[in-house]
């Protein structure tokens, strides 16, 4: 069973959410907060699998909530994925930054949203298709900065690299082990490997690691 928070400062819409993640046999709604810093208590006392996180809300907005969350050692396991009716750049940025697993508009599909809380539930990052693109597009816009290498990186092997660099690509693991020429079963094992070796939470860190570390230079294919 997926154990599920939901965070909104609209009752109206807590409400929604829960009465539609009820419907789902694999899903309970274990806790409900109505802004940031009543989310982290809720989170804390529950450990969830997955937070819905609402960004604007008053006092401690949803960016916050998601830093003092996934800066938390006994929430190591706690995936949050952002709802949101803003589809600004900054808020994309800011939640991954945050430390947050997923970044979802409020006008996705009932469907869609279920099996998004399955993917972060299972340890996956997952980011709506338009965000991704401009995730990676920011990544290439900016110029270069010279930054220290990531704890971790100094232990990377060659193919750990290799396969760091189509992950900031923004490849499967399928696509990955195409390019690589290896098995797909292989391709995740490195990933696992990447996501250790790095203390990265999911893939979405991993994007970010490999660009500020020089991995993947921005403009490169």
């Amino acid at each position: 069973m997926i154990r599920v928070v939901v965070v909104d400062d609209q009752a109206l819409v807590r409400a929604g959410f829960s009465v539609l993640l009820k419907y789902a046999e694999d899903i309970e709604v274990v806790g409900e907060a109505g802004d940031g810093l009543e989310a982290v208590g809720v989170v804390t006392r529950e450990r969830p699998d997955v937070v819905l996180m609402d960004i604007r809300m008053p006092g401690t907005d949803g960016l916050e909530a998601t830093r003092r969350i996934t800066a938390d050692d006994r929430l190591v396991d706690t995936r949050v994925l952002i709802l949101t009716t803003f589809d600004l750049d900054q808020y994309v940025f800011e939640a991954i930054r945050a430390g947050a697993s997923g970044f979802l508009l409020k006008e996705t599909r009932p469907d869609d949203l279920l099996a998004a809380i399955r993917v972060l539930a299972d340890g996956q990052a997952l980011l709506a298709p338009t965000v991704t693109r401009r995730l990676l597009e920011e990544f290439v816009r900016v110029p270069a900065v010279a930054s220290k290498p990531p704890p971790g990186f100094d232990t990377l092997t060659a193919r750990e690299t290799e396969v760091l660099a189509a992950v900031a690509r923004g490849l499967s693991n399928t696509e990955i082990a195409d390019s690589l020429f290896m098995s797909p079963a292989t391709a995740k094992t490195h990933v696992s490997r990447l996501l250790a070796k790095l203390h990265a939470r999911d893939r979405a860190q991993l994007v970010m690691l490999a660009y500020e570390a020089g991995v993947v230079a921005p403009g490169s294919p």
